[in-house]
């Protein structure tokens, strides 16, 4: 029974994950019109529009077309798969025509008459520094829609002018597109500061120029800002930073740390004599509630198996961007990735919690395999609503489609839920026991009274500090290219950061575990987790910082987006750390206690 139970649940598995494959690309699937990219002279080459917005604020963006711009006969949308979606990608047919290696000269896209509510919307949107975004051959081009014209006048004269004429220079190396720019004419504007009706002419014209630059580095020059000289050395400076940071801490550990165990093992073992006379203090002391098992160890035991999932998430997403599968404008990639890579690693979770609960002699692994898959998920899913809700508001491109998110529950309950189940199902039957090298009496011992900076907060913000100082420069790197126009591609520094952050955050919670059990406070379960984790707060504190001193974003939508989003990915960095410093601080625990003979 059990046996077929468990067939049933790997065959619904596989087939969940096809499914789940076939809804991220299969049926969604971009299909360019040129999938080679290679044309002829007097070919289509695809022009689409995807959107506009204020340039400030990137989650708030809106359908190219929900500004009065001239409009084809049959606006086409284009599919697109799962990811760019998530991105707030929604690509149309432009109006232009850019057919390979043919020029243009002053062409009309159309006459049209702007109504009073038009020019009003128009001007808003140039008070507001929209910005617009075309793919040309899957190449991003960008540009303003117009200007505000301050100079030496008081707010109330200010002139506002939209821009008529756009001219696009596209280079080509034999049959293929290489590179595309957008330029505004400052001599052709249209006068949209007073409401009233305007009779308006479009155009644009289109230059084409043959370049030696090869197809396959087309995208190169979206990324040389990031491997400019000044920010590679910012880069290396933090990596410098922060490996003085661990030398530092190494260092520490080694003389301080390993000189006082060192004495510990001593005194405790080939010193019977002291060992009897220095009985009523130190950590030797409290062998027999050390590995006392915890309250609410069912909530450990999920905060460990989603960490442990959040962590091989994380892991994988470094090796394909190491292997160069996030290059620049590869829309909708990353947002894939992180849906397919959560749910086929949702098994870990469930194992690794589930086997740790019952390690801990928990008896309700069902609850417990609820709890973990609702620990990061169900956060996760409010926020969404609520943000989805406000995108819904303001029309924004951010607002999913009712189809996207029927894909994405489909994906939980076909994918995720079965591989959570069949996770645990394997970690009620791993059999492990939990390996105390002690054993546990039968009453608890009083913790003595402790100084205030040995107390649980004290000490989370002592833990936090070191591994954020270690980050912080990378930060803002990340925070513009996330939250900003940056592009970020440098994954391998990011990555020797992330290795670094690791074994920071580890050797702290082992320190900080260490002084904790020698004050005799045997309850380091989940101070470890705590200590580990706090670093995911000090990078919530520095959203606050960056929201208010290096960004200028503004309005509700923007706000909300910032603060709700970083909230959960701080929320999962804290989880995953916090998995992390418990490791650590479990291991070093069982082995200062297996060095020495317990009574």
């Amino acid at each position: 029974m059990g046996s077929g139970m468990r067939t049933s649940v790997t065959d619904l598995t596989a087939a969940a994950t096809a499914l789940l494959l076939l809804l991220c690309f299969g049926v969604d699937g971009v299909v360019s019109d040129a999938s080679d990219h290679r044309y002829k002279t007097g070919d289509h080459v695809p022009l689409y529009v995807n959107k506009v917005g204020p340039f400030h604020n990137p989650s708030e963006t809106y359908r190219y077309f929900d500004l009065p711009f001239c409009t084809p006969e049959h606006v086409t949308e284009k599919r697109e798969a799962l990811g760019e979606v998530l991105n707030g990608d929604r690509l149309v047919d432009a109006p232009y025509k850019l057919d390979f290696r043919v020029d243009h000269e002053s062409e009309v896209l159309c006459k049209k008459r702007l109504t009073r509510e038009e020019v009003s919307k128009f001007r808003s949107a140039v008070t507001k520094d929209y910005y617009f975004q075309m793919y040309y051959d899957d190449l991003p081009l960008w540009g303003f829609i117009g200007k505000v014209d301050k100079e030496g006048k008081d707010l109330g004269e200010y002139k506002y002018y939209l821009y008529k004429r756009f001219h696009f220079d596209v280079l080509y190396n034999n049959d293929r597109v290489i590179e595309i720019v957008v330029h505004t004419d400052p001599n052709m504007l249209l006068d949209v500061t007073e409401d009233r009706d305007i009779e308006a002419e479009f155009l644009y014209s289109v230059k084409w120029k043959e370049t030696a630059t090869p197809f396959e580095k087309r995208m190169e020059k979206y990324s040389q800002t990031s491997s400019l000289p000044h920010h590679l050395e910012i880069h290396w400076f933090s990596i410098i930073n922060s490996c003085v940071t661990v030398l530092l801490l190494t260092g520490f550990l080694a003389t301080i740390l390993m000189r006082v165990l060192k004495n510990d093992f001593v005194k405790y073992t080939h010193d019977e004599e002291s060992a009897e006379d220095q009985e009523e203090s130190g950590w030797k002391y409290i062998h027999g509630d050390v590995f006392r098992f915890p309250k609410n160890k069912s909530l450990l035991a999920a905060s460990l198996g989603s960490g442990t999932q959040l962590f091989t998430l994380t892991v994988f997403i470094f090796i394909l961007a190491l292997v160069g599968v996030f290059y620049p404008y590869n829309r909708g990639a990353l947002f894939t990735a992180l849906v397919i890579i959560y749910a086929l690693t949702s098994g870990i979770a469930g194992y690794a919690a589930t086997s740790f609960y019952c390690q801990l002699e928990g008896t309700n692994w069902v609850r417990n395999l609820l709890l973990t898959g609702c620990l990061f998920c169900g956060p996760l899913f409010l926020t969404f609503c609520f943000l989805n809700t406000v995108a819904i508001v303001y029309s924004a491109t951010a607002a999913l489609p009712f189809g996207t998110i029927v894909v994405i529950v489909l994906i939980w309950t076909l994918v995720t839920s079965p591989l959570l189940v069949l996770g645990g199902i394997a970690g009620k039957n791993s059999k492990a026991d939990f390996q105390a090298p002690c054993r546990t009496a039968k009453y608890p011992r009083e913790i003595p009274p402790l100084p205030w900076y040995r107390q649980t907060i004290p000490q989370m913000i002592m833990a936090g500090f070191l591994p954020f100082s270690a980050i912080y420069i990378e930060l803002y790197y990340i925070f513009a290219s996330v939250w900003g126009h940056r592009i970020y591609t440098i994954y391998s520094i990011l990555f020797i950061v992330f290795i670094i952050l690791l074994i920071v955050t580890a050797f702290i919670t082992v320190a900080l575990t260490y002084f904790q059990l020698a004050a005799e406070d045997h309850e380091w379960w989940w101070r470890s987790f705590l200590c580990g984790g706090s670093t995911g707060l000090f990078v919530y504190g520095y959203c606050l910082y960056y929201y208010h001193a290096r960004s200028d974003m503004s309005g509700f939508m923007q706000t909300s987006f910032f603060f709700g989003y970083m909230a959960c990915i701080c929320y999962g960095f804290f989880l995953m750390l916090g998995m992390v410093g418990f490791r650590a601080a479990l291991l070093f625990v069982r082995h200062i206690y297996r060095s020495i003979k317990c009574e």
